[in-house]
């Protein structure tokens, strides 16, 4: 028994969770009942019941406007508007069908409510009432509503010319690593918040202002067809029609003009908060009471006391009033004044661990280069955003942000790029003019200052706007001094890629594979290899600027490798780049349709071979170093030979060789890749080009 009573208990309190105001049910119905209202007759007692709930959640929506600390906590207020616009005109349109039914039954015919604003506020005049009503249209209509409806026009025409110029400041701060990506989202997700709520704002005036004539309407009706039911079907005077129908007819409209009086008020409270935080009250205080105004403000109202025909006491309090807080307000002001020194805010120390924390990519600029990272349209910041996604296309490897700082050490156009705190670039760019490049390697024929390109050490010149026609005419490169810059970080960034994937980014990239790849990583980690073991494979083919975006692919060789009892970094790697063939052969793929090959002859074959000392899994080069020397001037004269005649070959090897003969290229020509034979797509046209 008791566990029935305790489940029916349950039963009840489910049902009122769903139908009670604040569940979906409950608005739904609340909707329908609006509705409903319009067309079927209600109670008396009913009526007075709903216009208490007019006037009731008026005075509340007017409350919770004056207590707002910025508009946009308020999202609700457009959708607010429509509902008590809709259950104002629900009300009229039943208390419109209770006066013509039931007027000539006396004042009480259409609810307390209604006669209570009709003999009361009216004070028995209905001349009286009519012109008050008349007045509370007027100030709703023609002041209240119209204002707050043109400022939140203008706020939301404001609000999206100015998205675009904060929506790129977001990502100028995403960029340069002041913010963090759930930080960028949310001020995002605020931004459109504010556009559309001003939006529905200007919207939701309208139905404020409808409210009000279709109330002007209705009463004009309601005085109309009262005289005419009164005298044509109940045989009443019309001084007694006129009398009873206006005094309902009046009662009603000032029962339903002054709910939708507060209601335009918070509105235009709300709209016209703007930038302002704080509640309005204290808002107010703080700028209205300060010391000179309230002085100025008694003194004036003194001075109107002593003025002949002018009542003396009004202004005399005004002005007692105002001098005292001016003066509470400034001894208030000097108490603070002399309290602050002795007193002083301490300021919370940063942990010691912050001091331990290190920017993974910083660039730091000199003083005049800081308006390329700032300004109304910053080109520099763009362009980090734009480097950041480029190479998570290319390479597939998300960048960690750039930090943008500025260093009072460097000289005014210098800039320095720092990779884990260690400087890996930097340069000289001038800001106001134009770096133009000969693609033969000489300097332009043109006036201008002479200079390095940073990133890749071209002859260049500093040349003016007014000469950036001239140069393009002669078919010079011309880029702007953000641009350089950009492209210099871009090549220390893939230079460094490596240092920059770490054990926590590699963890990321594993763990945002798709789920049916995630099996593949559950078999092979940690049971075959350990995630540092990832790690490694992966920095190696970064280092060698190989794209890691195909990492199930990646994955399946070192699994591969792993099954064959392959455990050194050098051949897991060789294993997984035969597995990328025809990835490396597509990126090295020239404009001619082919692969330019420089081929190592026999002879450097066996010289690197025989180099060779220590156990399989750790091999090293002993090579003399009279032989390194040759093999880097054979190398250099066959690759410049090559390039010489517009090819950009890649030097092709033995697989077992191929680390090692790349570790000594990288030390000449750093960009020049190394391919095994293995490594090259059975598909991918060839054409060898040299010999060393």
């Amino acid at each position: 028994m008791l566990t029935a009573d305790v489940d029916a208990a349950r039963n009840w309190q489910r049902l009122l969770r769903d139908y009670l105001p604040g569940s979906d049910i409950g608005l739904a119905i609340g909707v329908v009942a609006l509705l409903s209202m319009l067309i079927l007759p209600l109670p008396a007692a009913i009526l007075d019941f709903g216009l208490a709930l007019s006037v009731s959640a008026s005075v509340l929506i007017l409350m919770v406007a004056m207590f707002l600390v910025r508009p946009l906590e308020f999202t609700s207020f457009p959708t607010l508007l429509l509902l008590t616009t809709l259950l104002r005109l629900s009300l009229n349109v039943a208390t419109t069908r209770l006066i013509l039914s039931h007027g000539n039954e006396g004042p009480f015919s259409a609810g307390h409510v209604v006669a209570a604003f009709g003999g009361f506020l009216m004070g028995g005049d209905v001349l009286i009432g009519l012109i008050l009503f008349l007045i509370l249209l007027v100030v709703n209509f023609m002041v209240i509503t119209k204002g707050s409806g043109r400022i939140a026009e203008v706020a939301a025409r404001f609000s999206l010319d100015a998205m675009p110029g904060k929506q790129m400041a977001i990502d100028a701060d995403l960029s340069a690593g002041l913010i963090d990506e759930p930080t960028a989202r949310r001020r995002r997700r605020e931004l459109e918040q504010d556009s559309g709520f001003f939006g529905a704002m200007d919207g939701a005036a309208k139905f404020v202002r409808g409210d009000a004539i279709a109330g002007l309407i209705i009463t004009s009706i309601n005085i109309i067809g009262g005289l005419a039911i009164g005298i044509g079907r109940h045989g009443m005077g019309f001084a007694s029609a006129a009398s009873t129908y206006t005094t309902l007819t009046v009662g009603d409209g000032l029962v339903s003009q002054i709910p939708a009086l507060l209601v335009s008020t918070a509105a235009g409270i709300v709209v016209t908060k703007g930038g302002m935080e704080g509640t309005t009250d204290a808002t107010l205080v703080h700028q209205l009471g300060t010391t000179k105004p309230l002085g100025l403000a008694g003194a004036a109202a003194a001075v109107l006391a002593l003025m002949p025909g002018l009542p003396m006491l009004p202004f005399l309090a005004l002005a007692g009033l105002a001098g005292g807080a001016a003066w509470l307000r400034r001894g208030h002001g000097r108490a603070e004044d002399h309290a602050a020194p002795a007193t002083p805010i301490p300021t919370p120390e940063p942990p010691i661990s912050e001091a331990l924390r290190i920017d993974m990519i910083r660039l730091e600029l000199g003083y005049g280069l800081l308006g390329l990272a700032g300004g109304d349209a910053p080109r520099l910041t763009d362009q980090i955003k734009g480097l950041r996604r480029a190479i998570a296309a290319e390479l597939g490897f998300v960048m960690p942000p750039v930090r943008i700082q500025d260093n009072m050490q460097l000289a005014p156009e210098a800039y320095c790029i720092r990779i884990k705190e260690i400087e890996a670039g930097g340069g000289e760019i001038r800001p106001s003019r134009f770096l133009a490049m000969d693609h033969r390697g000489e300097f332009p024929n043109l006036n201008g200052e002479r200079t390095t390109e940073p990133a890749f050490g071209l002859a260049a010149l500093w040349i003016d706007a007014s000469a950036h026609e001239e140069a393009v005419f002669r078919g010079y490169t011309v880029v702007d001094a953000p641009s350089v810059l950009a492209t210099h970080l871009t090549e220390v960034v893939k230079q460094c890629l490596s240092d920059l994937l770490s054990y926590a980014e590699t963890e990321k990239l594993l763990e945002g594979l798709p789920p049916e790849n995630q099996k593949l990583v559950a078999e092979l980690i940690p049971t075959q290899i350990a995630i540092g073991g990832v790690q490694r494979v992966l920095q190696s083919l970064l280092n060698e600027r190989v794209s890691i975006r195909d990492l199930p692919t990646i994955l399946e060789g070192v699994q591969e490798a792993c099954a064959s009892q392959i455990r050194a970094i050098p051949a897991l790697v060789g294993h997984v780049r035969a597995r990328l063939a025809r990835q490396i052969s597509d990126s090295h793929v020239g404009g001619g349709g082919y692969i330019p090959l420089v081929t190592l002859s026999p002879e450097w074959e066996m010289a690197f071979a025989e180099s060779l000392v220590g156990p399989a899994e750790d091999r090293q080069l002993t090579m003399a170093p009279s032989k390194l020397t040759e093999f880097m001037q054979r190398l250099r004269s066959t690759f410049d030979a090559a390039v010489q005649s517009g090819d950009a070959p890649v030097l092709l090897t033995s697989g077992h060789i191929r680390h090692h003969v790349r570790a000594v290229v990288d030390r000449i020509r750093p960009t020049t890749p190394v391919l095994a034979q293995a490594e090259i797509y059975p598909r991918a046209r060839i054409r060898t080009v040299g010999s060393i």
